[in-house]
């Protein structure tokens, strides 16, 4: 399955049946948790396949994530040092296993806020140094959804995504950009658009400037953001469509990558993130 492909079929699955994943597919996946160490802003992170098999079900209860996914043996963690950038390039690094697995046939289930971090973090010995920002159940969707996925569905209102006017903009910063503007652009922004985002609100904005360049920023909800502390969601969230934004363009072969650290608009209400070059 290519990565547009995979992106476009991505759902949150909570309900999975009981059937382990086949050494093949459980190696490849952690082969792509083992070659992915950094992101574009050079965090080190630490990706994990954690099977739930050897735990006792009182060590299964202690994970925390009992009523919100059930039926999942194995679960993706994302641990990264604490940093700048590091948050973007958790979600950003996670982004590619959770479309491998997508690819692979598997259902996934980005967590931030419903998970016991310390119980998790336990099992991969995570560090003073370290965080652990979010982890996914990772298996065979159940053909039967729980009333708790229902519910979770209903409340993100998971298969809604903003149109593109209020998403991507011209040099003006109040003109929507068109897909047909968008030109060989259009099918990577619409990855970018169908990403996932913590309570599906879609913080990223892009704006196009007159030499052609695509700018990434962050429309912040404050409030929405500090909820978990330092670990902020929003943040994962824009590594997550800088993921989408890369393997698109590579994948239709049109270089570039990531800059952090170069010159920006300021745009009023918004955090610059990165710039596609």
């Amino acid at each position: 399955m290519k990565a547009m492909e995979a992106i476009k079929q991505r759902i949150s699955v909570r309900s999975y049946t009981d059937q382990p994943l086949p050494d093949q597919v459980r190696s490849k996946l952690e082969e792509g948790c083992r070659e992915l160490k950094s992101g574009p802003f050079g965090a080190a992170v630490r990706l994990n396949l954690l099977d739930l098999e050897p735990l006792s079900p009182a060590e299964q209860r202690s994970l925390g994530t009992y009523g919100v996914i059930r039926g999942a043996r194995h679960y993706i963690l994302g641990a990264v040092k604490k940093g700048k950038g590091s948050l973007e390039d958790i979600g950003y690094c996670m982004e590619k296993i959770v479309l491998e697995a997508t690819s692979l046939g598997l259902g996934t289930c980005w967590l931030g806020g419903t998970f016991r971090r310390s119980a998790f973090g336990a099992r991969i010995d995570l560090t003073e140094a370290e965080m652990l920002p979010a982890v996914s159940p990772v298996g065979y969707p159940a053909k039967e959804i729980s009333s708790a996925d229902r519910i979770f569905r209903f409340g993100s209102r998971s298969r809604k995504r903003k149109p593109w006017n209020e998403l991507f903009f011209s040099i003006d910063r109040n003109s929507p950009l068109t897909e047909a503007e968008a030109g060989d652009y259009r099918q990577i922004l619409e990855a970018v658009r169908m990403g996932p985002s913590a309570s599906n609100r879609q913080p990223w904005r892009i704006i196009r400037d007159e030499s052609g360049t695509y700018h990434l920023y962050m429309k912040e909800n404050e409030i929405y953001n500090n909820l978990l502390g330092k670990i902020h969601l929003q943040n994962v969230d824009m590594g997550i469509t800088m993921c989408h934004f890369e393997i698109a363009a590579h994948e239709l072969g049109l270089t570039g990558s990531w800059k952090v650290n170069g010159p920006a608009y300021e745009v009023p209400g918004l955090r610059h993130m990165a710039t596609w070059r």
